[in-house]
């Protein structure tokens, strides 16, 4: 198992980072939330990790902070849930809303994540429940600290963006929709992101 990852942040194509660790570059998968806490590239960075083993691939997942990683694997252990899902889950919502929303019983803002239909929400909302009462005491996580790549231009923001929403699961009409809307010159495509998913909300 690969529970680490310390190295140089050499690629950034959202949802996937390259991270380059003594020579050897490993693909990471990371949520969209945890995109606005990288460095800048070519910048140390550790990432905590989740490996997944399929008959036909090797998967890296990797998260800023344990406690994101703890959740992940919290949501991959409930039946149905794959973690194409639970990225899709901690892209939409962070670790505190999340755990909020399962408290309050809110199906609503569940059913906001692409993937997400009624009866899922209502299936996560029971089977969390009880798992997410230890973590009512925990610390939250770190606030967002959000950094723009001076260097990547407006094109190549929007379309890193685009990208990161369909794979995430909206579909492309909706995706171009959403970032045409919020585009702003000189943003990046981490700010593309964040807003575009709260405006589609």
């Amino acid at each position: 198992m690969i529970g680490r990852l310390r190295g140089t942040l050499a690629e950034k194509q959202p949802p996937h980072l390259l991270v380059e660790v003594n020579g050897v570059g490993y693909e990471v998968e990371v949520p969209l939330s945890a995109l606005y806490r990288l460095p800048s590239l070519n910048e140390p960075v550790t990432l905590h990790t989740h490996l997944v083993v399929r008959e036909d691939a090797h998967l890296l997942y990797g998260f800023c902070e344990k406690r994101e990683r703890e959740l992940f694997r919290e949501l991959i252990r409930l039946n149905g849930v794959g973690p194409k899902l639970a990225l899709a889950l901690m892209s939409g919502l962070e670790v505190d809303e999340l755990v909020r929303c399962v408290q309050a019983g809110d199906i609503k803002a569940l059913t906001r994540v692409p993937g997400v239909g009624k009866k899922t929400a209502e299936r996560l909302l029971v089977e969390l429940k009880d798992r997410f009462k230890a973590w009512e005491d925990l610390p939250a996580i770190t606030p967002l600290v959000l950094e723009a790549d001076p260097g990547v231009a407006v094109t190549s923001a929007e379309s890193d963006a685009l990208s990161a929403l369909v794979a995430l699961g909206f579909k492309p009409q909706e995706a171009s929709r959403a970032v045409a809307a919020v585009q702003e010159e000189g943003l990046s495509s981490e700010e593309l992101i964040r807003r575009a998913l709260r405006g589609m909300a």
